[in-house]
């Protein structure tokens, strides 16, 4: 029996999986947010290493020096360029988790969620915004993705922040008057915009919980026109991404799949989706815009079965079972 260690780590959550070859799940631990971008690398490691031991005590088995898996797949967020790449490969080669170990983007978990093709185009959007392009010859395109400088805009936080300034603006007249005026501060348990920001600037609320919000300003896109702006300059993001990585694939007049993931799409009832399939069909008509249906951390299984020439069976079982499990985590 070949073991796979499946790792999905964002800005949110986490997910850990052990995966028999024939697709049973064997053990599922989520955690909290784990991108090296916000703990380090070495907090990464800490963190994976206290859910890899949970994950092997559910299944009766210890850690006792040997690799936990025969293939791992470490898919997370903040794994933007080479660099951190090279480290993060470096630096989990080094705890021997598994024989054979690759650390990737959650793009490509996002990907292979979505597709059995193997190619396509894949956008998450969780706490911020990436891309990622496989074309049929197996050629990448992907992003730095490391926020304003480089020229990103997207994810909750980013969405969060519009929504608290539009309120800030609404509230002293600067801007046009919005709902979420009093939505945006309410969810924080206050009155006003302002003391919102007081608590941000002096208080040490943390700027990264706006991300919090995000939901909360895509909800009132549906009537609210300030906060329809800030939903479809989202949109408008998501389309630039897509569109330029099916140009740099030459993909542009082909039926590629273009696989959305991430907590925004699925937490928006199916508004933003249906605003970028729309937008899509302007720009690339023959592309397949869907919202993936599987968890990512199917996503890194599914590439770590793949690995092992596991046969399509075995792969539905663990898209099924994982699937499920994953999602009444996520409930939990």
């Amino acid at each position: 029996m070949s073991v796979v260690l499946a790792v999905d780590g964002g800005g949110f959550k986490t997910h850990l999986a052990l995966v028999q070859d024939d697709g049973a799940l064997l053990a599922l631990v989520r955690g909290p947010h784990s991108s090296p971008h916000q703990i380090g690398v070495n907090g990464c490691l800490e963190l994976l290493e206290r859910m890899l031991g949970e994950a092997l005590e559910r299944t009766g088995h210890g850690p006792d020096g040997v690799p936990a898996a025969d293939v791992g797949q470490v898919l997370m967020a903040g794994v933007d360029l080479p660099r951190e790449e090279e480290e993060l490969q470096a630096a989990v080669d080094a705890r021997g988790w598994a024989t054979r170990m690759t650390v990737a983007n959650d793009t490509f978990a996002i990907l292979r969620a979505g597709t059995e093709r193997g190619w396509g185009v894949a956008l998450v959007c969780g706490a911020g915004m990436n891309c990622v392009g496989v074309g049929p010859d197996g050629r990448h395109v992907r992003y730095p993705a490391l926020g304003t400088i480089t020229g990103d805009w997207g994810g909750g936080y980013d969405v969060g922040l519009a929504g608290l300034s539009a309120a800030a603006r609404s509230a002293d007249g600067r801007g046009p008057r919005t709902a979420l005026e009093h939505s945006v501060p309410a969810h924080f348990g206050f009155d006003t915009p302002l003391e919102l920001a007081e608590a941000i600037h002096l208080d040490g609320l943390e700027l990264q919980r706006l991300g919090e919000l995000a939901p909360l300003v895509l909800a009132a896109a549906r009537d609210d026109d300030v906060a329809t702006g800030i939903a479809e300059r989202l949109v408008s993001e998501t389309v630039a991404f897509v569109r330029v990585t099916l140009e740099e694939l030459g993909l542009m007049g082909e039926s590629a799949d273009v696989v959305l993931g991430g907590g925004l799409f699925q937490n928006d009832g199916g508004w933003l989706v249906e605003r970028v399939t729309e937008r899509m069909a302007a720009v690339a008509p023959a592309a397949a815009v869907r919202h993936v249906d599987s968890a990512p951390i199917v996503g890194a299984a599914l590439l770590g079965l793949d690995e092992l020439g596991a046969p399509a069976p075995a792969c539905e079982r663990a898209r099924r079972e994982l699937g499920t499990a994953a999602g009444e985590s996520a409930g939990g």
